[in-house]
């Protein structure tokens, strides 16, 4: 926001140095960023957070000098001389989308004489980097940088049926706006209409059918409030962003509206002349309510470390332009007795404040945080970190000492990627109307595409081992209304299938589940199916393993070999055991066993494995994958062997040889009947 420092002064009288004034402002929330003579005016640049778009115009930073150095505020009294024509016979206005705009106000100048505007005018437009163009728009730019309301101006005498229609953008619909390009339009953008036509892209542009121009003798005057997501998602379709829209993006004074409009009349009256017509056609819904706010004076010493006189707080909070609430109107739960607290209603250009802790930071920042003393005591009170953190926590070690690097990545991903992996729904996924990123417009239903183009990324700039998990949440639809937040775990490396599995299944283990997760055959696409497997936790799928296809790699862009894990986190942290428990060791002696078992080719170890853990219950120890064999010649066609060893032990007593070739016999059974296995001879 740049400020135009003799403008400033018609505003707040200060007997400061500009310098001096940026330097307080900055102090205050409002970072100095530079300043410029312009001729014999001098530009203020200050840089405004998006929760203050009430400090994007003149007005708004004067009333925080004000605030700041304690000294009156001098508002304009837009108080335009009417004629005796009723506006309502020259104009008339209709809202056909209230959600997208919840107030229009129009008023009409009749005879206006269109011209270059004075130079006091052109000269602080300049200041401000604006170009003069004719009286009339500049004044409506003016007015938006004093208050901070955007307005725009029409040709009445262009208007078609002398009305105008707040509607949707109907489909195919184009405009050409004032900077003379054609936008064409779609049926989430709102528009302004006449009776035929869009004269106007709401809250953005106007159009160049009833743009000002010297044949102008009647004009008729906007001032409206849009809905904020409605305007940016206009601007950012057709790249087109305005002083307007980026005031309506963050919000404007539903009270300020007409008082803009009445500015806007009188300064078209004195400089430009005409006869304003009587009143103001002003659709309007309902104002949104502001509740009162209570502050607790001990509540300043609490978290400030200071105590702030209560008069001091009083005239801080008036000056900021809130409404202190008479005691006997107060209804508050944290009032306190015996005059201990003040009750404020917000200015309606402040709906930042809503809570006892934003009247706090008001008063810490005018009153200056430079009268907070470094040493001040300030209690402090213990915390204990959350259930969810500390599992986290566990899994991030394993994963950093695994040598895997945490990702962040957005929500948003392509339609094509998002098809490509979504072991977790079947649903189509749930579509953005305001793309994020260019091309991204679906939320994601699996971390694994976003992290696999994170990780061409890193190969493009020569990271070609950019191992790397994120920790965030997917959007599972499940029918009409809001999708189902799941938390995922999800890695992406460029080592084999085998050593990843091994990872997931070390941040299992480390989880200490009540029960084992058992990996399962799995048919997912993008993954190769020898290469890859499902892991079971109480019947459902916890995770997904593998290396993912040629075509897969080819689709996403990759170089080498790359596999991947999705897990699964609400029964880890519903689960998982954090309290370490001891275990004693078992005094009876293990007893080890190798089996070779000759099964078909689809037959996979994963499924094997389960078999084994199955069949031998309490008494297996440890299971450990050897070796695949593979001979026609000796085993046959489609056949291959699978090299185990067991370690069987029993914690109330010594196995015999007996026992454990037995149990090794229920393995080879078991396998025969559920894989056709055959004990390798």
């Amino acid at each position: 926001m740049i400020v135009s420092w003799q403008w400033l002064q018609d505003y707040v009288a200060l007997d400061v140095s500009p310098e001096e004034v940026a330097r307080r402002l900055t102090m205050a929330g409002l970072n100095h960023e530079g300043s410029r003579s312009v001729g014999d005016d001098l530009a203020i640049e200050l840089e405004i957070t998006s929760n203050r778009p009430d400090c994007l115009c003149h007005l708004g930073i004067a009333r925080e000098a004000a605030a700041v150095f304690g000294v009156p505020l001098r508002l304009p009294p837009a108080r335009p001389k009417e004629g005796r024509t009723p506006v309502e016979s020259l104009i008339k206005v209709r809202i056909d989308c209230p959600d997208l705009c919840w107030r229009y106000s129009a008023r009409v100048v009749r005879g206006v004489k269109v011209g270059p505007s004075p130079q006091w005018l052109v000269r602080r437009l300049e200041t401000l980097g604006l170009t003069p163009v004719n009286n009339v728009v500049d004044i409506s730019n003016y007015v938006l940088m004093e208050c901070g309301q955007p307005l725009h101006t029409f040709d009445y005498g262009r208007l078609k049926g002398a009305t105008i229609i707040v509607r949707r953008a109907r489909p195919g619909e184009t405009i050409e706006a004032i900077d003379h390009k054609l936008y064409e339009l779609d049926e989430q953008m709102c528009v302004i209409a006449d009776a035929t036509d869009p004269v106007a892209i709401a809250g953005v542009m106007g159009g160049a059918a009833t743009e000002i121009s010297p044949s102008t003798r009647d004009v008729l005057i906007e001032s409206a409030g849009f809905d904020p997501l409605s305007i940016r998602s206009t601007s950012r379709k057709l790249g087109l962003q305005s002083d307007s829209s980026y005031r309506f993006e963050r919000g404007v004074d539903p009270e300020g509206i007409d008082w803009a409009s009445r500015r806007c009349a009188e300064l078209i009256l004195e400089i430009a002349g005409g006869e304003l017509a009587a009143g103001a056609v002003d659709v309007i819904e309902a104002l949104p309510e502001r509740k009162p706010i209570t502050l607790r004076f001990s509540q300043l010493k609490r978290i400030l470390g200071i105590d702030v006189e209560p008069q001091v707080v009083r005239q801080i909070l008036l000056a900021l332009g809130c409404q202190e609430q008479p005691a006997e109107l107060t209804a508050s739960p944290v009032a306190e007795k015996g005059g201990q607290s003040v009750t404020v209603i917000a200015p309606s250009w402040r709906r930042d404040l809503q809570r006892e802790i934003d009247l706090v930071e008001e008063v810490a920042r005018i009153h200056g945080y430079d009268k907070i003393p470094d040493d001040v005591p300030i209690p402090i009170a213990p915390s204990a970190r959350t259930r969810q953190d500390r599992v986290l926590g566990k899994l991030r070690q394993v994963l950093a000492a695994a040598g895997i690097d945490e990702a962040i990545t957005v929500s948003i991903i392509d339609e094509a990627s998002s098809a490509a992996f979504s072991p977790w729904s079947d649903e189509p996924p749930l579509r953005t109307l305001l793309p994020v990123l260019r091309g991204c417009q679906v939320l994601r239903r699996s971390l694994i595409p976003s992290l696999l183009q994170t990780r061409q990324f890193n190969q493009s700039l020569g990271n070609a081992e950019a191992d790397l998990y994120e920790i965030a949440h997917v959007y599972l639809p499940q029918g009409v209304g809001l999708p189902r937040e799941e938390l995922m775990l999800a890695v992406v490396s460029g080592r084999d299938f085998w050593a990843l599995k091994g990872v997931v299944e070390a941040m299992l283990a480390e989880s200490r589940l009540p029960e084992t997760a058992y990996a399962e055959t799995c048919t997912v696409p993008l993954l190769d199916p020898l290469q890859s497997c499902s892991m079971t936790y109480r019947g459902q799928p916890v995770a997904y393993i593998g290396a993912i296809t040629a075509e897969g790699a080819e689709r996403f862009k990759l170089r080498g070999r790359t596999s991947i894990a999705e897990v699964r986190l609400e029964p880890l942290l519903r689960d998982a055991n954090l309290l370490p428990t001891y275990t004693p060791l078992s005094p009876y002696p293990a007893v080890a066993r190798d089996l070779n078992l000759v099964v078909d080719e689809q037959v996979r170890w994963a499924d094997v494995a389960v078999t084994v853990r199955q069949t031998c219950g309490q008494y297996l120890e440890r299971l450990e994958y050897r070796d695949t064999y593979r001979d026609p010649s000796k085993l046959g066609e489609g056949k291959k062997s699978l090299l185990l060893s067991i370690v069987l032990r029993w914690a109330e007593g010594t196995l015999t040889n007996q026992q454990a070739d037995q149990l090794r016999e229920q393995i080879v059974a078991a396998c025969n009947a559920r894989h056709g296995a055959q004990l390798r001879q």
